[in-house]
């Protein structure tokens, strides 16, 4: 499966040691060496760290963390329905981003399934090669890279990553998983629900008095882990326990952060704000959304500024 998957992009640290390591993916119809250098200096090697960046003066995020590894990994290459089936390297196959986004969703399933567990295999090889672990791990990306990460994140099972972030993104199933996270909340499945609201129920010959919303083992079952375990039914993607006693608490702990351009043509700032609904819906405990005039599908300075704002205050990492 990972086989399709190119070899990624590695630009090591611009000064020794070796601290923090991002994973930047990109966006539909790109690949790591055309992404990678719009984030970090080409031709730089280890060396004395340069002075300070300030807030005000930071325009990479290379520049703002010297001691960082940057990982650019690149897309398989699938058909992309929306350009007539033509090859092109995604994280996977979506339709039309008309806001809500939510038709023909079922496209994203194949695409998700291998580029979640290709990430998480990544992360894994990641989180063991850089000093204090998953702590000084960021995942990122870009558009339909964004996206990806998202759900990667979502689904991780591994320990708490340093901070996660996405540029002019969107969340996949957003609105799916908002509508499983309201019904876990309640009791029983909502599948089915609302159509005989005005009928009396009649006894039910199998009724076993036991709560339907709850787990295995009795207890009330979480409605993030409700969500998030249909996101992993659907995308076959069945951890340690299938049961979903542990999801729903890694990607919570987890600081997230969103950017999103006003004028943004090609994903519409509201599905980002829809992205960041869903998540806050789900319990993520550290959350900044922005939304930045002027800005179409791309990221500016001020935003990477944010990021790396973001990232300071969200992390113990020290400057430089």
């Amino acid at each position: 499966m990972t086989s399709d998957y190119p070899a990624p992009l590695i630009i090591p640290p611009r000064a020794l040691p070796h601290k923090q390591t991002f994973i930047l993916l990109h966006g539909r119809g790109s690949w790591a060496e055309k992404f990678g250098p719009h984030n970090h200096p080409q031709g730089q090697t280890p060396g004395p760290p340069p002075p300070p960046p300030t807030t005000t003066t930071v325009q990479t995020l290379a520049a703002a963390f010297p001691h960082a590894r940057f990982v650019f990994p690149t897309a398989a290459r699938r058909r992309a329905t929306t350009y007539r089936r033509a090859y092109a390297h995604q994280w996977f196959d979506n339709w039309k981003l008309d806001p809500p986004a939510t038709d023909r969703e079922e496209l994203q399933m194949p695409g998700l399934r291998e580029t979640t567990a290709y990430l998480h295999g990544l992360l894994r090889a990641e989180i063991d090669a850089v000093p204090g672990g998953a702590a000084n791990v960021v995942l990122g990306g870009l558009s339909q890279g964004c996206a990806a990460a998202l759900v990667a994140l979502l689904l991780w099972e591994g320990p708490p990553l340093a901070t996660a972030f996405g540029m002019c993104g969107w969340l996949p199933f957003a609105a799916r998983l908002v509508e499983e996270a309201v019904a876990g909340g309640g009791r029983g499945d909502a599948k089915g629900k609302g159509d005989d609201d005005d009928v009396e129920e009649e006894d039910d010959l199998f009724e076993t008095g036991e709560d339907e919303s709850a787990g295995e083992d009795g207890t009330e079952q979480d409605p993030t882990v409700t969500a998030i375990r249909w996101l992993r039914d659907e995308l076959e993607l069945f951890g340690e326990d299938v049961h979903g006693r542990r999801m729903g608490s890694v990607f919570q702990q987890t600081p997230v952060f969103l950017g999103h351009g006003v004028e943004d043509d090609r994903v519409s700032a509201i599905l980002g704000r829809n992205a960041a609904a869903c998540l806050e819906t789900l319990g993520v405990r550290t959350f900044h959304f922005n939304e930045y005039e002027g800005l179409a599908h791309w990221y500016s300075g001020e935003m990477l500024r944010d990021i790396v704002k973001f990232l300071k205050m969200s992390t113990r990492w020290e400057e430089g």
